[in-house]
């Protein structure tokens, strides 16, 4: 029998932005295995020396539609991808497209963005800012429009620390719309020299340039059937498609990559903190529920709406419970156990991490930590005649470290009545079908569950005997020389202190 989620999306034509990501490739793929949708169509832009059309050859062998062509063969068949660059005038979208967009389209997902901490201002402002204004001019085109979803960030209003399921436009240095136009007036080089003053206390152009695109649907979503979902920091799936599915090393993702590798032994994080995490598939099952609900409550404003009142736009902030919540400190033992039970077997050292909340001590402990060791190895790299890669990765993980210290030096705390609403609004079917209460999450369960999947998602290393009994070899043996090495420096500094304690007397 089919749910109420399942008969929303029964027969509808959707549109879905970003959908080449992570989290977009995940939904797409709950909408298409849950549900019985008529179209999909797809933003994807071609990429250097390779095109739309290999693009989506590609993006169909992806092994998270494993499972869903098992049960549905010719499910990828509603998949319509529509050619086009977020960063382009018009979204880059031809007009024969647009006007089969502007027909057809009943649903609309924006989740396309670039979260690259480190992206120059006019290129947020072009992907995460401006190509929501865009979107909204689309979707008003829209002759069935139902429901549309802009997919922003918990930490979209990070210059506080407690973010409530509201708008906090007070917060910017200026508004979206005056941005906006400096980016189309000043050059490239110009705007981006204005990054700081732009910025204020935003600590990236992400963040910033996700609240401004916040700030775009504030004041001009109007009477569209618009919600906000803010997704906090997002993990492995837990359950759905499969355990630990991931499609790259991204953000903590690499983290935990350099630690399982043996390369990361230090972090710059605050241990005391809440580790603000979600999985995977946890945010797909939200993002399909929040369109549900959002055309429900549109449908029943319209009434009210003629007679020249519009229903109130909802953001759903989405993290942990506060009654189920994890330290940073915790994240890192249940992680390493789970390594530690499965161990990859190309790991380069034993795997190990401190962990400092003090910048200054940081760059002293990546001497020690990161660079000499790197060092070292890349030497024997160059004598065996191969391109030397260590320190430079080093250097790549520690910015990647200094620019997630921002959001892991304390904590945040999100109102999630909005979202434990919605929950509460769903039918049983529907809470089983499409789960992301965080209440409930069992997070040993969820560590042990996942890491066999990330081990095969980042380092292709099935879950077999073979591959474990080989992992624990080389980890016994990277233990034992680690232990070594442990203790030849403590005898050295042992010494020295003897050493200095004499010349002292």
């Amino acid at each position: 029998m089919e749910t109420e989620v399942q008969r929303f999306y029964k027969g509808k034509t959707l549109f879905v932005t970003g959908g080449t990501g992570f989290l977009g490739k995940v939904i797409i793929e709950k909408i298409l295995r849950a549900t019985d949708p008529k179209h999909i169509y797809f933003l994807v832009r071609s990429k250097k020396n390779e095109d739309v059309n290999a693009r989506v050859a590609k993006w169909m062998n992806q092994p998270i539609f494993e499972s869903l062509l098992k049960t549905k063969p010719k499910a990828l068949q509603l998949m319509k991808p529509i050619a086009g660059d977020c960063i382009e005038p018009d979204l880059g979208i031809s007009d024969s497209d647009r006007k089969l967009l502007e027909k057809e389209v009943q649903i609309v997902i924006h989740g396309a963005a670039t979260v690259r901490f480190t992206e120059p201002l006019h290129i947020a402002l072009a992907i995460n800012t401006r190509a929501t204004r865009l979107m909204l001019q689309l979707a008003r085109k829209m002759h069935h429009l139902e429901a549309f979803v802009q997919i922003s960030t918990a930490y979209s209003n990070c210059v506080i620390d407690n973010i409530g399921e509201e708008f906090y436009p007070h917060h910017l240095t200026c508004s979206a719309d005056k941005v906006l136009h400096l980016r189309e007036t000043l050059s490239a080089e110009l705007l981006d020299k204005m990054t700081p003053a732009l910025l204020g206390k935003y600590p990236n152009t992400y963040s910033y340039t996700k609240a401004l695109a916040e700030q775009v649907i504030q004041e001009e979503a109007g009477d569209l059937p618009v919600c906000i979902f803010r997704p906090a920091i997002i993990f492995a799936n837990y359950k759905e498609p499969s355990s630990g599915w991931i499609d790259n090393p991204f953000g903590l993702i690499a983290l935990v990559y350099g630690i399982a590798y043996g390369v990361l032994h230090l972090l710059l994080a605050n241990m005391k903190a809440q580790a603000i995490l979600l999985p995977g598939d946890y945010c797909a099952n939200l993002a399909v529920v929040s369109a549900w609900e959002t055309a429900k409550k549109a449908a029943r404003a319209r009434p009210s709406a003629m007679k020249g009142s519009n229903s109130k736009l909802t953001i759903y902030n989405f993290a942990p419970s506060r009654t189920n919540s994890l330290l940073w400190n915790e994240f890192r033992s249940k992680a390493m156990q789970a390594g530690n039970l499965e161990p990859i077997s190309n790991m380069i050292w034993y795997p190990f991490v401190h962990a400092t909340n003090c910048p200054w001590l940081f760059r002293l402990g990546c001497i020690f930590y990161h660079y000499v060791p790197g060092f070292l190895y890349d030497i024997v790299l160059r004598l065996r005649g191969e391109k030397p890669r260590l320190v430079h990765t080093y250097r790549k993980a520690h910015e990647n470290l200094k620019a997630l210290h921002f959001f892991n030096k304390k904590t945040f705390w999100f109102s999630t009545d909005n979202t434990e609403a919605l929950w509460e609004h769903m039918s049983p079917e529907d809470r089983q079908g499409f789960n992301f209460d965080m209440k409930s999450l069992d997070w040993d369960d969820y560590f042990q569950t996942i890491w066999s999947g990330m081990r095969l998602c980042l380092f292709k290393e099935p879950p077999t005997q073979a591959f474990l009994a080989e992992g624990k070899r080389i980890q016994f043996r990277y233990y034992v020389l680690h232990s070594m090495c442990q203790l030849l420096i403590v005898s050295a500094v042992a010494y020295v202190i003897w050493l200095l304690f004499n010349i002292w007397q």
